[in-house]
């Protein structure tokens, strides 16, 4: 009797994130989408960042993991976590020293052309000598066929992708309206708003790209709150060749939905939505925190509190405070006499020493975690208000949950998120610091928090919010039907 023949080959798609946790997470979703849809995966992380996913996975899903050699001779993978053939994790060098300052994103960002590239690329060859070699009887991973990379990693995944003739595909894990601004980058300088060279802002006049979009700053522009001025030519430089890569792509899939930003998706077709993708809700599996979330002890205090009565506090993994104002924010939260749940990462004040006002702790007026699962957190009916950095993910998880804001950006994309919150969609209020001291009084957090929890009008808007964003994923809605179409892409 002859041999059966060797099954079909199924889509294997890499998938390569930007090296930031705020970048990581959303990534995972969409690789764990498609690996529902029956494509096989390889997540792509840095060595640095790999350690820190796997380290915050549950050590059951750890224990269960296997290891095997990584891209290049210089990583490791390993299915950790999940059920064999269907996401295989796997770390390549970013190029830093193990001691080096991974939050400065230019250094990286330009590191990362050097020294991930040629081990992507090897990845990718590789995986096609190993299909040939099997004779089609390998271990059912195949060939990668598509890369699926962070716009943010650069124009040099996608080179590698034309380079070994793979389809491609970006991902935008922020607003539809960052991305715009960017594609309109040669526009913003023929209009002296920018500077040609390193996209710095030559007016303090804002802008709108169109009339019902985001009222833009110059100066807050996301290349322009990244780091300082050393460097941001060549960071300018680096996202201007990204928006001619663009061009090439196949898709560009956006964590966003229709409702929430229409007139940004009218102006730019090229844009797909997709979202609001459900992140960090994967039992078992990795879903891309660097640190473990306190899933039990978040959980047990939200449940023993009223419904709407609690304030959650969280600033995402970039966010940094001096001594003077996270003192301030403490004294503010428990000026509120509401329960608070408040993250607070070892790393969230500069020096990494956490000095509390005098009896902060003793008194015990909220709940202070680490991490927090934060999409559980959201979810929890006892949850009414969300003093967050407006970071993507966090503005679409509390849109998603029906949770109002207050807005306090950091840095990058962030203001242009509080405008959405604050002026196009009305569901939230900001954060603003006093004029003299720069410092958001504990008086101004208590009273903004007061304001948002008391507006039935914001919470009516972002509750209607919240339907639209759950029907825009479920079978018949816009973003599930731009992901069926762009998984039966990678399919044809």
């Amino acid at each position: 009797m002859a041999p059966a023949p060797p099954p079909p080959a199924r889509p294997h798609a890499l998938v390569i994130p930007f090296p930031a946790q705020g970048h990581v997470i959303p990534l995972m979703e969409i690789a764990h989408a498609l690996a529902d849809r029956g494509v096989a995966i390889t997540f792509v992380n840095t060595e640095f960042n790999h350690g820190r996913v796997v380290a915050a996975m549950p050590s059951p899903a750890r224990r269960n993991g296997e290891t095997e050699n990584g891209g290049g001779g210089g990583g490791g993978s390993g299915k950790l976590g999940m059920e064999r053939n269907r996401i295989r994790l796997v770390a390549v060098p970013d190029g830093m020293g193990p001691d080096e300052d991974r939050n400065n994103l230019v250094r990286l960002t330009v590191l990362m052309q050097e020294h991930m590239a040629p081990r992507v690329e090897e990845l990718i060859r590789r995986s096609g000598e190993e299909e040939a070699a099997a004779d089609g009887h390998g271990d059912g991973w195949g060939r990668i066929t598509c890369v699926v990379t962070d716009y943010n990693v650069g124009t040099w995944a996608l080179d590698v992708a034309r380079r070994t003739g793979v389809k491609s595909a970006a991902v935008w894990p922020a607003s539809a309206a960052v991305m715009a601004s960017l594609l309109s980058i040669p526009e913003l300088v023929r209009d002296k708003i920018i500077d040609a060279q390193d996209g710095s802002a030559l007016t303090q006049e804002a802008f709108q790209l169109s009339p019902d979009m985001p009222v833009m700053h110059p100066a807050h522009l996301a290349w322009n709150c990244i780091g300082n001025d050393e460097g941001q030519e060549l960071l300018f430089r680096y996202l201007l060749a990204g928006v001619r890569a663009v061009d090439e792509c196949d898709y560009i899939l956006c964590n966003s939905f229709r409702g929430a930003e229409a007139a940004t998706f009218a102006r730019f077709p090229k844009i797909l939505p997709v979202g609001p993708l459900l992140t960090g809700e994967r039992p078992g599996k990795p879903v891309g925190h660097f640190w473990r979330p306190e899933d039990g002890a978040c959980m047990s205090w939200l449940d023993a509190q009223p419904a709407r009565s609690v304030v959650y506090v969280a600033f995402g993994s970039f966010t940094v405070f001096d001594r003077r104002q996270f003192q301030e924010l403490a004294l503010g939260l428990e000026l509120t006499g509401r329960p608070f749940l408040w993250v607070v990462r070892p790393d969230i004040v500069h020096g990494d020493v956490h000095e509390y006002p005098d009896g902060f702790l003793d008194r015990g007026r909220g709940k202070l975690v680490a991490w927090a699962p934060q999409q559980r957190v959201l979810a929890h009916p006892a949850v009414a208000c969300f003093v967050s950095h407006c970071g993507w993910n966090s503005t679409m998880e509390g849109v998603r949950n029906g949770v109002p804001f207050v807005a306090w950006p950091y840095f990058a994309d962030q203001f242009v998120n509080r405008a959405y919150i604050c002026d196009i969609w009305r569901v939230g209020l900001p954060a603003v610091a006093d004029e003299k001291s720069g410092v958001v009084t504990k008086e101004h957090i208590a009273g903004r928090v007061e304001e948002v929890m008391g507006d039935a009008g914001m919470r009516e808007r972002v509750q209607a919010m919240m339907v639209v964003a759950h029907e825009s994923v479920q079978e018949g809605g816009c973003s599930h039907g731009n992901f069926d179409m762009f998984v039966d892409s990678i399919m044809s």
